[in-house]
């Protein structure tokens, strides 16, 4: 064969091998980032951008934010075992995907997270009873706060009107001031921020919420993300998210922190 056909085979061969390797290479990964519904999906989309962009930029990795309607959609997607590579729960929703599904925590925010009851001045220091028959306003089910809620009212037949329509849980304190409701059950560095209502009760502490990772998450891809949640305080850009969600940093969680969390969930439709 001819130096010149010899030539033309070879590019021929190297250019059906380069085919062949963009092919085989891997699609560039997409991670979903799924959050609980705390916001209506615009206002989440609003205060969550920040974090994604920041992972992204840190990581180097790609991130879709994932905004669920509401906590039914959530609850019926988490149930399900709805393809999720990250997401960002409170503890007994933590407990549910880290028992049911082997998602790994990687951090939790530093502060533990525990809920009151608020009222306003005319039924301040009457107790929960004075609730009975009222319209408290709060998040739904089965959020930490409802479900902390039935916890402070055990008996069927003493029962305040729960109103799960608060968009956010500031907007169960806004219905409060607007005379729509008599209490709001929110989070307690919620309830630091409005000194003119009155606490009824706080409910116990817990872990934080945690970031979690789905098992088929790849080990390094956790390890990135970890760190830079890690480091997320060291941002000033990042100032404002932590202010709005109401903490100080991210720190390692471990799975024995919210173990058994989940019991929580058992009065609730879906469970298994």
């Amino acid at each position: 064969m001819s130096e010149r056909r010899q030539g033309h085979w070879k590019r021929l061969l190297q250019g059906a091998l380069c085919i062949v390797g963009l092919a085989a290479a891997p699609a560039w990964a997409d991670y979903s980032f799924v959050v609980e519904p705390i916001y209506s999906p615009q206002k989440a989309a609003e205060v969550y951008k920040p974090l994604i962009d920041y992972l992204a930029k840190a990581s180097g990795e790609k991130f879709t934010l994932v905004t669920p309607k509401n906590y039914h959609f959530y609850w019926r997607d988490l149930r399900g075992n709805e393809k999720f590579d990250f997401s960002l729960d409170e503890a007994h929703l933590a407990d549910y995907r880290i028992a049911r599904f082997q998602f790994v925590p990687l951090v939790r925010t530093a502060e533990r997270q525990s809920y009151t009851l608020v009222t306003n001045v005319d039924l301040q220091g009457k107790g929960l009873d004075a609730l009975v028959g009222r319209k408290i306003v709060c998040m739904g089910a089965p959020s930490l706060g409802y479900a902390l809620l039935l916890g402070f009212y055990p008996n069927p037949i003493q029962q305040p009107d729960i109103e799960s329509s608060a968009a956010s849980w500031r907007d169960a304190v806004e219905a409060v001031f607007a005379g729509e409701a008599e209490a709001a059950m929110i989070p307690t560095w919620l309830k630091d921020q409005y000194p003119n209502l009155s606490p009824v009760k706080t409910s116990v502490e817990f872990a934080g919420a945690a970031v979690l990772a789905s098992p088929s998450v790849p080990e390094a891809v956790r390890a990135k993300v970890a760190e830079a949640l890690l480091r997320l305080d060291q941002d000033p850009a990042l100032s404002n998210l932590l202010l709005e969600l109401g903490i100080s940093k991210f720190v390692p969680a471990t799975a024995d922190e919210y173990k058994g969390t989940e019991s929580m969930l058992k009065g609730f439709y879906g469970y298994q």
